[in-house]
């Protein structure tokens, strides 16, 4: 899984501002999951959203005269990385929210840049840990912990097999991650790529939730759960995994990780806006030391005060 491409150097403004969006298209996704799951089944809710999307991002490359290819070795690396970046995850992720909450599970999810810097250190020669790194990644997940709540932190330790579910998804994500990066050196385009993971993913969750929930005996959904699977593939999916790639290939898989970090916040900050939601105390100190955790993994604030004449 090593290659030499893109390296993790400190984030331009641009990839900032892409790495901001891509955590309020996935923390806005809890929103829409939130409509469809009360209506559908988890496994046909996933479904539904990388097929849908699956179109969008076909019908997108259609316009603009392109086409996916057709090389099955590219479509060996497209099977791989919906297996790593959805397939996995997802069914984890399902399988653990039988018996943890959702605040737990945010906690887990949120150790994705945690696996993902030490992974990138033993299977990438350019994206080594370093202390300023790991230590971001840790105040960063402190910063987690806190917007989530002490509720539930107490809750870690208990349904040890569901949180290693939740946990082993984050390790998915982490590698996907770090798989992801061959498509740049295979000379595949952002956008490609992301209609090719999806159109993968579609093919490899398709029959199982056919097989798990059969759709055809199930009284059909409510509008408001349609346009929630509709908002989910075609913002928090299609346009996500367009930036996604994008990041991924000019920024590094442990940069691109940290939106993890970035989506708890996104969802307490929409849930505020949007539904009218109290902003606590904790909630503020969260996001200071997650604001904290990036700066460290970025390394340019620290550098800047290390020179002589800083202060």
């Amino acid at each position: 899984m090593t290659d030499t491409q893109t390296t993790a150097r400190p984030m331009n403004a641009a990839q900032w501002a892409m790495l901001i969006g891509l955590s309020v298209l996935w923390g806005g996704s809890f929103f829409f999951n939130q409509i469809a799951v009360s209506e559908l089944p988890v496994l046909s809710v996933v479904t539904g959203r990388v097929v849908i999307a699956a179109v969008v991002l076909v019908a997108v490359l259609r316009i603009r005269g392109l086409q996916l290819p057709r090389d099955r070795r590219i479509w060996a690396a497209f099977l791989v990385m919906g297996l790593l970046n959805n397939a996995i995850p997802f069914s984890l992720i399902v399988a653990g929210q039988r018996e943890v909450g959702s605040g737990v599970a945010a906690i887990l999810n949120a150790s994705t840049p945690l696996f993902g810097v030490l992974c990138a250190h033993v299977l990438t020669r350019d994206e080594r840990l370093t202390p300023g790194r790991l230590t971001g990644v840790l105040v960063g997940l402190a910063g987690v912990a806190v917007m989530i709540g002490m509720d539930a932190v107490h809750e870690l330790g208990a349904n040890l097999l569901a949180q290693g579910m939740c946990l082993a998804a984050a390790l998915s994500y982490a590698l996907a991650g770090i798989y992801g990066r061959r498509f740049r050196r295979m000379g595949i385009a952002p956008m490609t790529t992301a209609a090719g993971q999806v159109v993968a993913s579609s093919c490899l969750m398709l029959p199982v939730a056919l097989l798990l929930d059969r759709p055809w005996q199930m009284p059909p959904p409510g509008t408001g759960a349609v346009l929630a699977v509709v908002a989910l593939a075609v913002l928090s999916t299609a346009l996500a995994y367009i930036i996604y790639f994008r990041l991924l290939a000019s920024a590094g898989a442990t940069n691109l990780l940290l939106v993890t970090l970035l989506v708890p916040v996104s969802a307490i900050l929409l849930a505020t806006g949007i539904l009218g939601e109290v902003l606590a105390p904790r909630h503020l100190l969260g996001m200071a030391l997650i604001g904290a955790g990036l700066a460290a993994i970025d390394g340019r604030l620290a550098a800047r005060l290390a020179r002589p004449g800083s202060g």
